[in-house]
């Protein structure tokens, strides 16, 4: 829609799981969340998404986190208490607002060394020192930052006191949304406008994670799955659904994203490479603005595709170049033009292999085009059987066969 988008990742490099691991390891804790950081913002690199306009690290933004306390104990949000620094969950009347629960059933998570609490139900924004651990100082004593005050505190140094959308997990809902909008709230800020929660990629109905050794690397995926076909099935489905992570889901988005991507090799053969249209079709663009309905959309985008099919069949150049230009428009917008040059590398690093097989293939096409000029019907059809078996869709066309690479 042509607004200038601010986009700020921010990134827990300390938690209890760093430490616990830097412990276990007996690696530095830093080293842990840095090398946590890599991994993720490869996965999203290869999976071509946009990079955030800033990913500020917690550890950098102590001095905003300690303002963040002091504003809230000053206004009595917030309290010290053996060296702890907790938020007082009561004085805030919009509290459990986001997640709908009563106050009264409420079971506030707590960690080790949480003393000093007025009611259990407070939550800790600063955690006092503990031997081993790293630490920094504060009025109230050295400790390090929970987590909920870091995403707060960064929020407000990197959008301000007021920002249009917030994302992250169902998981995350209660606490830790709940506990950024309390302390961003009653610090005076007005927080996020609309909250945007994606559903999980699960594994025989659970989530995956690390902790449950169900999880799935992108790093191992990429070696299996072309990065935009893997970035298909994950980014067409809406994001409030979930996905159920198999083989035979990811086959089918291959195969599903072959035949748009079929469509658009074609046009390129017959007319050359045709820039994306300045406007996605309006339907397109009505999908997307409903609670970005990726699913419809994608829906209007295979509606082109086999319109776009059908004008190839008819010899109609013109209508063919046209919906082409439609369908790089509604896909630039998904991240899925194969066109598009964030994707060239991932066809460079084939093009060697791709040239012998192209090579190969067309020695054994020429076979089965003699075949069939000399009538042996029984021979061509052999060949192109062979062909299929090997994993490969031939197909026939004005210009001569094609070959394709068929689903897995």
């Amino acid at each position: 829609r042509g607004y200038d988008v601010t986009f700020i990742r921010n990134v827990t490099d300390i938690d209890d799981k760093i430490i616990n691991k830097s412990a276990t390891e007996g690696r530095p804790w830093w080293s842990i969340g840095y090398e946590n950081e890599r991994a993720f913002n490869d996965g999203y690199d290869v999976l071509g998404c946009l990079p955030p306009t800033y990913e500020p690290r917690a550890t950098g933004h102590i001095p905003e986190m300690i303002e963040m306390m002091r504003g809230l104990i000053e206004r009595g949000h917030a309290y010290a208490a053996d060296g702890n620094v907790y938020f007082d969950v009561r004085s805030f009347d919009g509290y459990l607002q986001l997640s709908n629960q009563e106050l009264d059933n409420l079971l506030q998570p707590s960690g080790e060394g949480e003393t000093g609490k007025r009611d259990p139900r407070d939550f800790a924004m600063w955690k006092a020192v503990k031997p081993g651990e790293p630490s920094w100082e504060t009025p109230w004593g050295r400790g390090r930052p929970g987590w909920h005050l870091e995403c707060s505190a960064m929020a407000h140094k990197y959008l301000g006191s007021a920002f249009d959308i917030h994302g992250g997990g169902l998981d995350l809902i209660f606490p830790h949304h709940e506990n950024e909008i309390a302390q961003a709230k009653a610090f005076g800020d007005e927080f996020a406008t609309y909250w945007v929660h994606n559903a999980w990629v699960t594994l025989k109905g659970e989530k995956m994670s690390k902790s449950l050794g169900n999880s799935v690397l992108v790093s191992k995926m990429v070696k299996d799955w072309r990065p935009i076909v893997l970035r298909y099935y994950l980014g067409t489905p809406h994001y409030r659904s979930m996905i159920e992570y198999s083989k035979e889901a990811l086959r089918d988005a291959e195969s599903a994203f072959a035949r748009i991507e079929g469509f658009v090799q074609r046009v390129v053969e017959k007319a050359g490479v045709v820039e994306p249209a300045a406007e996605v079709p309006p339907a397109f663009a009505e999908a997307m603005d409903d609670d970005l309905g990726v699913p419809q959309a994608l829906a209007i985008v295979h509606t082109t595709v086999r319109q776009g099919n059908s004008a190839l069949a008819a010899d109609d150049k013109e209508a063919a170049v046209a919906r082409l230009a439609e369908v790089r428009a509604m896909l630039g917008v998904l991240g899925l033009d194969p066109l598009d040059p964030q994707w060239a590398e991932e066809g460079d690093r084939g093009d060697d292999l791709h040239g012998v097989v192209d090579t190969l293939v067309h020695l054994v096409l020429d076979q089965r085009e003699a075949a069939r000029a000399r009538k042996d019907w029984a021979a061509a059809d052999a060949i192109r059987d062979q062909l299929n078996q090997s994993g490969l869709v031939i197909e026939d066309s004005p210009q001569g066969p094609r070959w394709t690479l068929g689903p897995r």
